[in-house]
């Protein structure tokens, strides 16, 4: 049986809608707080998850971002620009790209870190230390 659907349904039920909501206000938090540094969350996310010893490959770093592989390489073009992520040629396989955190993005994430906690918080604040790993385990559970 079709259902006739009003504003209310779909902004009481809708958990897209709901997710997308939340997403669109702590991204602006976050925004905010990093905006000194001059970085977006996107952006310290990719950045955070390049920190680490070795290089990664393109299409790893995607897949652990939950991005596809063109979005993430189009996101990495202002990093490139601004000296923060070196792209590198495979040493095996010349077509593949792998990434790695600059010098100067390390140190920059250095400084970055601390507004981000600040943002962090700010998040967290209502929210019991026990909910917010609840709540993380869901939304985890969510892109499986």
């Amino acid at each position: 049986m079709k259902r006739d659907y009003t504003y209310s349904d779909f902004n009481t039920l809708c958990a897209c809608q709901a997710l997308r909501k939340s997403a669109r206000t702590v991204t602006r938090r976050y925004n905010a707080a990093l905006k000194p540094v001059g970085l977006n969350i996107g952006q310290f996310t990719t950045l955070a998850s390049l920190l680490r010893p070795d290089s990664v490959p393109i299409s790893v770093l995607a897949e652990q971002l939950g991005m596809d592989r063109t979005t993430l390489t189009r996101d990495l073009k202002p990093l490139e620009r601004r000296g923060l992520v070196v792209s590198l040629s495979d040493a095996e396989d010349a077509r593949q790209r792998n990434i790695t955190i600059s010098d100067r993005g390390r140190e920059l994430m250095k400084r970055a870190a601390p507004l981000w906690e600040i943002a962090q918080e700010k998040t967290k604040k209502n929210i019991s230390d026990e909910q917010w790993t609840d709540f993380r385990a869901e939304l985890t559970k969510l892109t499986h």
